[in-house]
């Protein structure tokens, strides 16, 4: 048994995260930890989440430092601020903890986009190049498992890549023109914090972060172009719909397109649909649902996930179980 915590435990992904590792046959949930300061400290994780009641009971620990977690697991899930996880994943990654990370912490390279992105200055240059970005579908196994600095993908970023790699990388796509990413997220991807722009008398369909937004860098880096990415957020709680529009390359033909998606055809967790997938056939679940349509050399794609899974906690298991070797799918499905 491969001995886990969680830290950030009491937001909507560390709940999550707390829902699969109590059901996966090879993971011991282990500690459960939020900040100091949380007014969740020393309440059952179940008290927050009726969901989680007879599932996993355990207790909120304040996080007092790094030894808190070093004394009782193997890895980690950091579900946390960017700064914090910036913070104490090198204390982590010496002591031989596998860091699994869903904050934007280590997802991009180059410290200078870092900085303007994140609003803070990169000091772990060594730890950031030792880091694997870990997108799931096409993470490169052997690298992971030679690392103990493991980077999560953004929920935008893995819908929209997910969506596009098969093209780019199959030299499909006329990339003088920048594909455009419109996506529309739920409101639990802003996090549990109490927000006006996020109550839900307040919200409404709107776009936000326009050329801004934090994950347009990750987004373009590791697709290896520029894209234009513009987020919106929806009065509902939970999923992210993303519409990309992209130019083809002269004479690219369907069956060339549809070569390009198929491979996903022995990847568990992505689902390629006739038609365009609908954000209700996502929503609980871990998969992305991809689907799109084709005429006079443009393409329109859809991809579908629920942010708070495969966008963070559901693909975090499905890397770690590629570390240790386990099913891709095992705690998923």
């Amino acid at each position: 048994m491969v001995k886990v915590a969680v830290v950030g435990a009491s937001g909507y992904a560390g709940a999550q995260l707390c829902r699969i590792i109590s059901r996966h046959e090879k993971l011991e949930l282990t500690g459960l930890f939020v900040s100091e300061n949380s007014l969740d400290k020393g309440k059952k994780i179940s008290e927050l989440y009726g969901e989680l009641n007879g599932v996993c009971d355990k207790v909120l620990q304040p996080l007092t430092g790094a030894k808190d977690i070093i004394d009782i697991a193997d890895a980690v899930f950091l579900a946390t601020d960017h700064k914090v996880s910036h913070d104490i994943a090198p204390t982590l990654v010496d002591a031989g903890v596998a860091v699994f990370d869903l904050s934007g912490a280590f997802r991009i390279s180059n410290t200078d986009v870092f900085e303007k992105a994140y609003g803070f200055a990169h000091e772990h240059k060594d730890l950031l190049k030792k880091a694997v970005y870990a997108l799931a579908e096409y993470v490169d196994v052997k690298a992971l498992q030679n690392t103990k600095m493991i980077s999560l993908p953004g929920c935008y970023p893995t819908a929209s890549q997910l969506a596009l790699k098969p093209l780019i990388e199959n030299g499909l796509l006329d990339l003088n023109y920048r594909p455009s990413i419109n996506a529309v997220s739920g409101v639990s991807g802003a996090g549990r914090k109490a927000k006006l722009t996020n109550s839900f008398c307040e919200v409404s369909l709107n776009a936000y972060g326009v050329f801004t937004h934090r994950h347009q860098p990750e987004i373009a880096e590791h697709l290896g172009t520029e894209v234009i990415f513009t987020p919106h957020l929806g009065d509902f709680k939970r999923g992210i719909h993303a519409t990309i529009n992209a130019k083809l390359k002269d004479g690219v033909t369907p069956e060339q397109v549809a070569k390009a998606y198929s491979y996903y055809d022995n990847k568990p967790l992505v689902r390629v649909k006739k038609g365009m997938p609908k954000l209700q056939d996502v929503q609980y679940l871990p998969f992305c649902d991809i689907g799109y349509a084709m005429k006079d050399n443009y393409i329109v794609i859809c991809s579908c996930i629920d942010n708070l899974l495969k966008g963070a906690s559901a693909q975090a298991v499905q890397v770690l179980n590629l570390y240790y070797g386990f099913d891709e799918t095992q705690g998923l499905i």
